[in-house]
């Protein structure tokens, strides 16, 4: 692969991580309503998500998305359904008064696994990540393509995924947000309720008009 294809891959990516959606909203709530480092674990599991289906998009899984509807449905309402449960904890957590989980020592006693299992989860029942990738990877990815060339590719969309939110974690942490946020933890907690049930309903929506 030449680097200026390279670039090209690596460019759309980082717009890719960019766009708004439920993945910003869990990493801002793992930020906010527990630690920097909540939203660190969060973040790079988010990336491990996104690096895992990459390969498995360039092994044919985003292939049998497109060809086996029944497969891409059933991964989209299990998608749906957590993106619910997550509407539920935060919902929960704004009635509960949304705050800081930090014992007498000053360490986060906050669940770094819980972040981690739900950054994880919110990119792999997403089966619209592994078409972006189909739609990306077949402009660059030719049938004799070596593996060497594709784990670079999925290498590069993990990584540039996992700095884009490890900066956002950083930036909602900062002690100049920080203040504000924490004041406002419990609408921001009802907030990014309401969002996963409104992106929860377009999905299902999505799959019963399909």
């Amino acid at each position: 692969m030449s680097f200026a294809a390279w670039l090209s891959v690596a460019t759309i990516c980082v717009l890719g991580a960019m766009t708004p959606g439920p993945s910003l909203a869990v990493v801002l709530r793992y930020s906010v309503g527990h630690s920097r480092q909540a939203g660190f674990s969060c973040a790079l599991a988010h990336a491990l998500g996104i690096g895992f289906y990459a390969v498995i998009t360039m092994t044919g899984l985003g292939i049998l998305f497109q060809t086996v509807p029944v497969f891409h449905n059933a991964v989209s309402i299990l998608g749906a359904l957590y993106l619910i449960w997550l509407a539920i904890k935060a919902w929960r957590g704004a009635k509960a008064g949304a705050k800081f989980d930090v014992d007498s020592a000053g360490k986060v006693s906050g669940s770094i696994l819980q972040a981690a299992r739900d950054g994880f989860m919110i990119a792999f029942l997403n089966p619209k990540i592994a078409l972006f990738f189909l739609a990306l990877f077949s402009q660059f990815v030719s049938p004799e393509f070596e593996w060497g060339g594709k784990f670079l590719l999925a290498f590069t969309a993990a990584v540039i995924d996992g700095a884009w939110y490890c900066l956002v974690a950083v930036g909602l942490s900062h002690g100049a947000v920080l203040p504000w946020l924490r004041d406002h933890a419990a609408w921001i907690e009802r907030i990014i309720a309401v969002l996963f049930v409104l992106v929860a309903l377009r999905v299902l929506c999505g799959v019963v008009a399909a």
